[in-house]
């Protein structure tokens, strides 16, 4: 099978614009990879998928991957002391996103997981995060964890136990903003945790911002990355990924889109 490597788009970069209007700005964009955020539950319904699916077709954009509309309530719903509601949210609204996967052609599913401090131990953790993995895994799909600030998976000694705890089945997120928000180098995590990196979220900062378009008088040596996760035989996808102060206009994501293509 053929190997696509791309620098592609998050849908997130447009929030709070409905997500079916984010899509069509990715592709105005020409970014031919994207991940999709959800944001309601009516983006579930089979018709409103289909919808999507279209719009990336009528681009020709390709879906690597899908963020959980519940980041927020993960902790709550999935990884709380009250195991019941995980029991509920694993066979109803986690799995759902597994139905929105198959219809976009999308591999990676991207959860936040745990808020810190939590309310059960890492092992619980580890056991749920396991049990969904597996899941997706029965159905060709990988359920990853995202690095994420204020989360546990903030820490990369966390992920290196989830790692081996888990085994060969744990993928995982790499994002360089929530890297540089949790006050680490993201080399210095990325050659920690490489091994276990699917999927990664892109975007450039500086002394005064810590997140906005790459390619605009940012700081990070994204060469030195790519050159980096490519010697340890990555062949995953660079989303850029940002929040809508992030840019001016949609004219610097093309822009950054091809000089970051460049760089590959």
């Amino acid at each position: 099978m053929e190997i696509i490597v791309d620098i592609g788009l998050s849908s997130a970069c447009f929030y709070p614009l409905e997500t079916e209007k984010s899509i069509i700005r990715a592709g105005e964009t020409g970014a031919k990879t994207i991940e999709i955020f959800m944001n309601a539950d009516s983006e579930f319904e089979p018709a409103f998928v289909q919808n999507m699916a279209d719009i990336c077709k009528s681009y020709g954009m390709r879906v690597a991957s899908v963020h959980t509309m519940g980041s927020f309530t993960e902790s709550y719903h999935l990884f709380s002391s009250y195991k019941r509601r995980f029991f509920e949210a694993k066979d109803t609204s986690f799995k759902r996103h597994f139905d929105v996967m198959h219809t976009l052609g999308a591999e990676f599913l991207v959860l936040h997981g745990i808020k810190k401090p939590g309310s059960i131990s890492d092992e619980e953790y580890y056991d749920r995060f396991g049990e969904l993995t597996l899941m997706g895994k029965a159905e060709g799909l990988k359920v990853c964890q995202e690095n994420v600030v204020h989360y546990r998976s903030e820490s990369p000694d966390f992920m290196l136990r989830m790692g081996e705890y888990i085994g060969d089945d744990f993928n995982m997120v790499f994002d360089i903003k929530q890297s540089i928000r949790t006050g680490i180098n993201p080399f210095d995590y990325a050659e920690k945790l490489h091994k276990y990196i699917k999927h990664i979220h892109i975007s450039d900062h500086n002394d005064r911002c810590d997140c906005f378009v790459p390619c605009k008088n940012g700081t990070f040596d994204f060469k030195r990355f790519f050159d980096l996760m490519k010697s340890h035989n990555y062949n995953g996808d660079f989303i850029i990924e940002l929040y809508e102060n992030g840019f001016e206009n949609d004219s610097e994501l093309a822009f950054a889109l091809k000089e970051l293509k460049k760089l590959l």
